[in-house]
């Protein structure tokens, strides 16, 4: 038996450094800022979320992360998910397409088609959607190195299909300087990398203007070892560095920041990761307004993802993460996100399941169906804790970004190592408080089985064959596809590279020709070099 009782007169500190009081009252509320930052849900700040009705009118998407092996076995996985009810798509892709390699590539032999779906050209678009509904299920596109060539090939896909592209909803997660920070699947310098995403927000405003690019990722940065706090403090400074790019190129915020979304992580204290949606809608509503002159209230709005909890699996005991799971669900729920997803029980081990992804799925169901989360708005609104960590959190957000731009801003401290360098020290430090047992853990530092039982988690198989089944058809692809096309769209990729032009167009003309994801990358990488992580210790 495990004794869990805090000591009632030492501090109790939740993640992001705020220090949690045995008691809350109004004058904690007015004593933190009062509620002027409250409003109503779907008017400004969007404290209380950003449509009137919220899920009384229409539910979260439910959107879970899935991809493996070759398009067609995604496909298959698709459509099983849609036909259990998923509302979304969220696509995982394979190691070597997420840093512009081609199948072939001896860099990608046993990883090809690994930990997500393998893509090669056009054609592996075509394969991954057939059969697929884009006007009924939105996609994302969890790509970030390569995402400008992915985008591509996903409205060139459409495109071909015959749906009209202006009309076309999906988002890309295209956030590039937080894989600086966290996943590392980098290509490009962070100069050029801030310039394809600027493009890519940039023809979409034009050519697909309900197509969400970029989806700034806090999710990672927390991942990576961030506080709650810090996840969206540094996601607010990101999508402020990509709109100043923008910006700069003549477009009015109101032209494309209705199409910027989020992608939020939901582990941890359930009143803190709450707070931290409540407070994070409150202050982006305000960044939009005040300091880029928004009018539209769809510029302010918070669009988001609350998804995954991943960090907060644990390989111990692993029927325990479909309680966790369940329980970031219903953080997501009361935290008023738009599109929901969750990471299955087996996700500390494997590729999930049918039957693992099931669960998942069923998870949220159920908290439609059954919970009563849709029948009212922000139903923790008056709480006189959640009110006071609200403003609370609000302002640690504040504090974390006046000393990011003190320091030089967000660009200046991630290509110089410095973001990466502290999150990566603050991970270390939560690794050694979870062995020491100074922050629980269930099953893994406290209560613990004494003997450790076999657990109940079917692996995912590794085919070696699929790889063949992706470089047969790559190769199939380069036999029937027009050379002299390929040579002339390939060369205008990289002349509006070194002439500083968008390069969307030339890229969607690539794409069209079946130009390969290697191909294309190459071109990029002769005119802005590959990045170089600094070292720093």
């Amino acid at each position: 038996m495990n004794d869990r009782a805090k000591d009632p007169v030492k501090p109790v500190l939740n993640e992001s450094g705020i220090e949690v009081k045995p008691l809350y009252t109004q004058v904690d509320v007015d004593a933190s800022g009062g509620l002027g930052m409250l409003g109503q849900p779907g008017e400004y700040p969007f404290t209380r979320g950003i449509h009137r009705l919220m899920y009384r009118k229409q539910p979260w998407t439910m959107r879970q992360y899935a991809g493996f092996g070759n398009p067609a076995e995604t496909n298959k996985r698709f459509k099983y998910l849609i036909a259990n009810g998923q509302t979304g798509l969220n696509v995982a892709f394979d190691l070597p397409t997420q840093i512009g390699l081609d199948s072939d590539d001896p860099l990608a032999e046993g990883e090809i088609g690994r930990v997500g779906m393998s893509i090669d050209t056009l054609r592996d678009f075509e394969v991954a959607f057939d059969g697929i509904d884009l006007n009924k299920i939105t996609v994302s596109l969890t790509i970030n190195g390569a995402a400008a060539i992915l985008i591509a090939m996903y409205l060139a896909m459409a495109e071909k299909r015959g749906y009209d592209v202006k009309q076309l909803r999906g988002t890309a997660q295209n956030d590039i300087l937080k894989e600086f920070i966290g996943r590392g699947t980098w290509i490009f310098p962070v100069e050029p990398s801030i310039r394809l995403v600027g493009d890519t927000i940039e023809y979409c405003a034009e050519h697909a203007p309900k197509y969400s690019p970029v989806s700034v990722c806090g999710y990672h940065i927390r991942e990576s070892g961030a506080n709650p706090a810090q996840e969206m403090a540094y996601a607010f400074c990101i999508a402020k560095a990509y709109a100043d790019d923008v910006i700069k190129r003549g477009l009015h915020v109101d032209e494309f920041a209705g199409r910027l979304s989020y992608n939020f992580n939901i582990f941890g204290n359930l009143f803190e990761q709450v707070a931290k949606f409540r407070a994070g809608r409150g202050l982006w509503a305000k960044i939009m307004k005040e300091q880029y002159g928004a009018e539209k209230p769809g510029s302010m709005w918070l669009r988001m993802i609350a998804a995954g909890g991943g960090g907060g699996l644990t390989f111990e005991q692993p029927e325990i993460n479909i309680v966790r799971g369940a329980y970031y669900a219903l953080i997501s729920a009361l935290s008023g996100t738009q599109t929901m997803a969750l990471c299955s029980y087996d996700e500390a081990y494997t590729i999930p399941t049918e039957y693992s992804a099931r669960i998942s799925l069923r998870t949220m169901q159920l908290l439609i169906e059954e919970m009563g989360l849709t029948e009212t708005v922000d139903p923790l609104a008056g709480s006189f804790y959640v009110e006071t960590m609200t403003n609370e959190m609000r302002q640690k957000m504040e504090e974390i970004m006046a000393e990011t731009d003190a320091q030089g801003g967000i660009v200046k401290l991630v290509s110089e190592g410095a973001i990466q360098s502290k999150v990566s020290a603050q991970a270390y430090q939560m690794q050694r408080n979870i062995e020491s047992g100074a922050f629980p853990k269930v099953g893994v530092n406290c209560y613990r089985n004494e003997q450790e039982e076999e657990h109940p988690v079917q692996f995912h198989p590794y085919n070696e064959e699929d790889s063949q089944v992706q470089i047969d058809g790559l190769n199939k692809i380069r036999a029937e596809r027009d050379a002299e096309r390929v040579k002339q769209a390939l060369a205008r990729v990289g002349a509006d590279a070194a002439a500083g032009r968008n390069v969307m167009p030339a890229l969607v003309e690539a794409v069209k020709a079946y130009a390969s994801v290697g191909e294309m990358t190459k071109e990029l990488v002769k005119i802005y070099g590959r990045y170089q992580e600094p070292i720093r210790f």
